[in-house]
């Protein structure tokens, strides 16, 4: 089984969520919330303030904790056919500067501020549904329930 330790920005501005167009090597094209892997010794909260940036080319803030999402995706739909792990640490985040543009040699294609009720309609990551849940209900425990993958819903 292959693991892998990631930070999301979940960021919530006039009823639309910053959201990335996550284009694989191999794969479906998809929305995602802009963050990723957490490097060797590089905090989370470092981390989710340096993928905003590289992504989108915005600067940002950390306002708070979200929570923590673990998904054990099954080796028949990994991207690498093998079993994975991932634990999702999920960020309110708030930007303060730069300009919307292109991961420079990525796999975000762009970014846009999406109207949240729009969300629904995208072919998204779950993690997108996940990280708006968390927004949304701010659980005392940092979890919600797990998501449900299918139709515009991806791993």
């Amino acid at each position: 089984m292959s693991f892998r330790l990631a930070a999301y920005a979940v960021c919530i501005e006039d009823g639309r969520v910053l959201l990335a167009h996550y284009v694989p090597p191999e794969g479906e094209r998809h929305w995602t919330l802009p963050g990723g892997k957490v490097e060797q010794a590089e905090d989370p909260f470092d981390a989710v303030v340096r993928e905003v940036a590289e992504e989108t080319g915005l600067d940002s803030v950390v306002e708070r904790l979200l929570g923590v999402d673990s998904r054990v995706i099954p080796a028949a739909t990994a991207r690498r056919g093998v079993e994975h792990q991932n634990v999702g640490i999920f960020y309110q985040v708030r930007i303060t500067g730069g300009e919307l543009r292109p991961e420079p040699n990525g796999e975000t294609a762009e970014s846009v501020w999406t109207p949240t009720p729009d969300v629904a309609n995208l072919r998204r990551s779950g993690l997108v549904d996940v990280g708006l849940a968390l927004a949304l209900t701010a659980p005392a425990t940092g979890h919600v329930a797990s998501v449900p993958v299918g139709g515009l819903i991806l791993h």
